[in-house]
């Protein structure tokens, strides 16, 4: 008997500690839950949607592409003479300036040679003088029956060896200078370096290959394709403006606001892909364009205007058109017929068939049909 009863006793503070935990948790919701959500649990037959209301706000239509990093200006450096490597004076991965020494290839040694040949065109020089005044002489001579005609000859025979002699040395000594000059490899202009791919002390010749590549960084290029729907309007948008202002999502997610310096479109559209290039220049003393990246581009498409937009997501299609669905004063839904503009970001231009304070339902149209009554939940919304 003692046994049931404790049996007993056990159970019913089971069912006592159970009732506590379910009104302590009627208690807590009750507490917690947002009064709007109160509302949607008391007003079962009235479902909730999400509205934002139609205003005028100034927008700048774009259009969207994927653009391509590109340097203006990249260059391979190769050897030009041959010898051993004398000095590599950059340090990798750097910003070196047009016309800084990179690598000297045994400079000494074609110093000499170009000295040499200096010396040689000097000598060419006085043995054609030498050589002129004796002509000159025997011509003279010859004129006063002095001397034979086969004396002036000879004479001017050797007039044309020393000038061809002179102009031979000037050919050595110009080549002497222009392999002296290739002794020192220089940057062409100005930008970032990388690997140096051989080191000092390496014999390097023409087949040796490349060097070390120099690239332009600042400004730098962004080519982008229109396509051959997209390149009347394209045109027509661009005809007046200088420049073109864009919005570059970097590859990490950042977005940065740039204004070209330069552009140009390419003459002929490539018919494999049925686009146009479009060129565009920026200044990129930041250095986030890195050449060789992809970037997706907001490109403005025309002048600033004062227009309706509302959000993408309002919009609904059927086989009649474009339509969104509004809720009234009276909190009725009703269906109206829009004609779209241009698209900007996730926002849409609305020609015709809203006004200034429609409330426009974007989140909930599942829910509603035309002529049904609805509680309404509003949004503030920021145009692009």
């Amino acid at each position: 008997m003692k046994t049931g009863q404790m049996s007993n006793r056990k159970i019913l503070k089971q069912f006592l500690l159970i009732g506590l935990c379910v009104t302590a948790g009627w208690f807590l919701k009750a507490r917690f839950t947002p009064p709007s959500m109160m509302g949607a649990m008391g007003g079962a037959g009235e479902p909730m949607v999400l509205v934002e209301t139609v205003k005028k706000q100034d927008i700048t239509p774009s259009q969207n592409f994927i653009g391509k990093v590109d340097a203006i200006n990249s260059v391979s450096l190769q050897p030009q003479v041959s010898g051993y490597m004398e000095k590599v004076t950059f340090t990798e991965g750097s910003m070196v300036n047009k016309g800084d020494v990179l690598f000297v290839i045994e400079k000494q040694k074609y110093q000499a040679t170009a000295d040499l040949r200096k010396a040689e065109l000097d000598s060419a020089k006085a043995s054609l003088t030498r050589i002129e005044k004796d002509y000159h002489r025997q011509k003279s001579l010859n004129q006063q029956k002095y001397a034979s005609e086969a004396k002036l000859d000879e004479a001017y025979s050797s007039l044309l060896q020393a000038q061809a002699a002179v102009k031979q040395a000037e050919a050595n000594y110009s080549l002497a200078k222009i392999d002296l000059n290739h002794a020192e490899i220089k940057a062409p202009f100005s930008g970032k370096i990388g690997k140096a791919k051989v080191t000092e002390g390496n014999y390097v010749s023409s087949a040796t290959g490349i060097l070390a590549s120099v690239v332009q960084v600042n400004p730098i290029r962004i080519t982008f394709s229109v396509t051959d729907k997209q390149i009347t309007n394209f045109l027509q948008n661009r005809a007046g403006n200088t420049h073109l202002n864009v919005r570059v999502e970097l590859p990490n997610g950042e977005v940065i606001r740039k204004t070209s310096t330069d552009e140009f479109v390419d003459n002929s559209i490539d018919t494999a892909t049925a686009t146009l290039a479009v060129y565009a220049e920026f200044d990129n003393s930041d250095g986030v364009l890195v050449p060789g990246s992809y970037v997706n581009l907001d490109v403005d498409a025309g002048i600033t205007k004062n227009a309706l937009t509302i959000s993408q997501a309002s919009v609904g299609q059927d086989e009649h058109g474009n339509y969104v669905m509004i809720v009234n004063k009276d909190n009725m839904v009703e269906q109206r017929r829009v004609e779209l503009g241009e698209v900007f970001g996730t926002r849409q231009i609305v020609k015709s068939g809203l006004k200034d304070g429609d409330k426009v339902i974007i989140q909930g149209l599942q829910k509603v049909s035309d002529g049904k009554k609805v509680r309404v939940e509003e949004i503030k919304t920021e145009g692009k």
